[in-house]
């Protein structure tokens, strides 16, 4: 084990003593002992449709995650006593080079500089996630009238909401039960490192169809969602100028953190954890521009980074997205994702890039296309993909009776990269869009399992046209060959190159 004399560089707070703490590790990071807190995740990839109550608690487990700050050129050392006995250890992402040593129930590893990292003890079920914070650069003054200020401790807020000019601020050591809510604001700041958990909210039923008269004591916005109670942690619709900064959202009803025809959005360093419950999506920016996500970690119980168009905000484009630098683990759905719902004049200038994807389900990365978008210029690029060495098959719960059936030698395996222009339930426009200049670029897969890929069109008016795969490499090797890379090309596709 490390052992050090030198004054600890991080910041340790203590959690509320109300909050329940994970029975499963103890954490000391830099000799200080940080608190560990719990959450529940999904345990089986199993799914329903639109299902009208919320998921049964033994499709789920319990998982740890804990937080600290530290300076960005700081090495600390880490040390972490396991409840269980030790088989294996494994400190995801892989790219980050952790080699983690184990004596006994200790484990010790050193942790270069901020980021997001998760320890899997005997495989993933059970894992811990470890924040590491860079100190907050922007602390508001806790008397200004513009700042809802919430400082160490538990604090039952509800629904939390935010107009033009205001900031919440949710400090370290804070566990705020509540959601934030903010229509047509612009000049808004929601920032801190405490904990934003919204396990209090009811799911929020969706119906397309459904007029807002229809919804007693409530409404329904043109988006589809009776949003009487908040969907989600963080539910933005047409604002400006928004910093969402640090923050740890846990628990949502539904999409977790939700962008309805917002512009001018800086999102970075927030944590997604303890998404379990039914289209418990991660991030989604519908019908926005100007939009960057960085440095954040999303483990989402549907897809995690996503782009879409909505029918109540058809007229608005998507537009100039980034995300950058995240690390996702996706339970059920795709990870970095297009679609499935794209009403929108355009999306286009889209980039996802030098992220870590360390547990997939369905998808890596693709482009699900249901509606009548001109889609263009969408790029993933350095995306570092991770196959376990063993998938449970997805399986969708046809009754409340039925249970998740495990496979023996399961042959499941996610798929890497994927455009589709369809039809589904879920869309709106009579006609079918296009998909034109899509790179998938220094894209590296590690793993036992070799993913494949599909890509296709609708007809030969709506489809796909341009897609350049450069330097897609698998444990290593580098794919020179559409065959070689397990590409299946389908229908009204043209121009599909893989470039070394």
């Amino acid at each position: 084990m490390f052992s050090s004399s030198a004054p600890s560089p991080i910041t340790a707070y203590p959690a509320p003593p109300e909050e329940r703490l994970s029975t499963d590790f103890e954490l000391k990071v830099a000799s200080q002992v940080v608190p560990l807190y719990s959450c529940r995740v999904s345990a089986v990839p199993f799914n329903q449709i639109w299902p009208g109550y919320q998921r049964p608690l033994d499709q789920t487990e319990l998982a740890s995650f804990g937080y600290w700050d530290m300076p960005p050129a700081a090495t600390v050392e880490v040390e972490i006593v396991s409840r269980r006995p030790i088989e294996s250890v494994v400190v995801r992402p892989l790219a980050r080079g952790v080699k983690p040593v184990v004596d006994g129930n200790r484990i010790a590893f050193r942790l270069a500089g901020p980021g997001q990292v998760v320890v899997e003890v005997n495989g993933w079920h059970h894992a811990l996630h470890l924040f590491g914070n860079p100190p907050a650069a922007d602390v508001p003054n806790r008397d200004d009238p513009n700042v809802r200020y919430f400082g160490a401790g538990v604090h039952r807020a509800g629904k939390i909401c935010v107009g033009s000019n205001q900031t919440v601020y949710i400090a370290p050591g804070a566990v705020v039960y509540g959601a934030i809510e903010a229509r047509g604001a612009s000049n808004v700041r929601i920032l801190g490192r405490g904990i934003l958990d919204t396990s209090g909210f009811q799911r929020v039923l969706f119906n397309p169809a459904r007029p807002a008269t229809d919804v007693p004591g409530g409404r329904l916005d043109t988006n589809g969602f009776d949003h009487d109670q908040v969907g989600g942690c963080l539910h933005l619709t047409d604002c400006r100028n928004v910093v969402v900064e640090g923050i740890i959202l846990r628990d949502p009803n539904e999409w977790c953190c939700a962008l309805f025809g917002c512009a001018q959005v800086d999102i970075s360093n927030i944590k997604l954890i303890g998404l379990w419950r039914y289209n418990a999506d991660g991030i989604d920016v519908c019908n926005g521009c100007d939009v960057t996500i960085r440095d954040s970690f999303i483990r989402s119980y549907d897809d995690c980074l996503i782009v879409k168009g909505l029918g109540g905000h058809r007229d608005v484009p998507a537009r100039n997205i980034l995300v950058e630098r995240c690390v996702v683990w996706c339970d059920w759905g795709r990870a970095f994702h297009v679609g499935l719902e794209t009403c929108a004049p355009e999306m286009c200038d889209l980039i996802f890039r030098d992220s870590d994807l360390i547990r997939a389900s369905h998808l890596a990365m693709d482009i699900q296309h249901g509606d009548r978008a001109a889609i263009h210029d969408v790029l993933f690029e350095n995306i570092r993909v991770e196959m376990d060495d063993a998938y449970l098959s997805l399986q969708l719960q046809k009754s409340p009776e039925d249970k998740y059936q495990y496979l023996p030698n399961d042959p499941f395996v996610p798929a890497l990269m994927g455009i589709e222009i369809m039809e589904s339930f879920y869309n709106v426009d009579p006609v079918r869009g296009t998909v034109a200049n899509v790179t998938f670029r220094n894209i590296s897969v590690t793993g036992k399992l070799f993913p494949r890929s599909q890509l296709t069109g609708w007809d030969a008016a709506h489809g796909v046209k341009g897609v350049v795969i450069e330097n897609l490499r698998f444990n290593g090797r580098t794919m020179r060959t559409l065959p070689e890379a397990g590409v299946e090309i389908g229908q009204c596709v043209q121009d599909v190159r893989v470039c070394p």
